[in-house]
């Protein structure tokens, strides 16, 4: 199966389960796999035979800025669903949420969530 990718997508918003990060909000940086087959676009070099990733970038950014969940499965599990609603021809999506400032005792990076959907998920 082909793919599109969206790397490092990042976006401020107000997730999370503790007072202060949902008053706050933070940086929230996305990574995005969409399963499809490409061959169609990948010959005749028409944006109608793909999916346009500007507009797939505007639809995570909508989920993730105009809503406020308490995890960020939550936010990843809403994502996955948007893309397949609004794109028949997806047939999967491998998606990785990270949020590099979440309340924790300890150093680290990061914390991610990562999640692999299908349409017979849905």
């Amino acid at each position: 199966m082909d793919k599109i990718i969206l790397k490092n997508m990042k976006f401020y918003a107000f997730h999370g389960t503790y007072p202060e990060e949902q008053h706050n909000g933070q940086d929230f940086f996305i990574d995005v796999e969409l399963r499809l087959d490409l061959h169609k676009a990948g010959i005749s070099d028409a944006l109608s035979d793909t999916v346009d990733y500007s507009e797939v970038y505007s639809l995570i950014r909508s989920v993730t800025k105009n809503n406020r969940f308490n995890l960020i499965e939550k936010l990843a599990e809403s994502i996955c669903l948007e893309i397949m609603v609004r794109y028949k021809t997806i047939c999967g999506v491998d998606i990785c949420v990270r949020k590099p400032e979440a309340l924790m005792s300890g150093e680290m990076d990061w914390v991610a969530v990562q999640m692999s959907r299908t349409r017979q998920d849905k």
